[in-house]
């Protein structure tokens, strides 16, 4: 995680957003009143999906299993009927 303070943040803004999205590298900005966190917009589209997986019950419990299953247990995907 970069950390800068507001004024810095205004200074570098181009370069601190794209290495923000290049490299999923969160920035810490620090205020007087406090702080902010920037997210690349794929680090935030994920952290939302990971929160909405968790909220579902026994969703994660199912995904798990999923993963473990062996291979017989599933179809070829030209056998499914869409």
């Amino acid at each position: 995680m970069t950390n800068t303070n507001i004024t810095n943040f205004r200074k570098d803004i181009y370069k601190l957003l794209e290495n923000a999205i290049k490299y999923n590298e969160p920035i810490n900005i620090s205020t007087k009143n406090g702080n902010a966190i920037v997210l690349s917009e794929e680090d935030y589209n994920s952290l939302i999906e990971t929160l909405y997986i968790s909220s579902v019950p026994k969703l994660k419990e199912k995904l798990i299993e999923r993963k473990n299953a062996k291979d017989e247990d599933f179809v070829e995907e030209d056998e499914v009927d869409w």
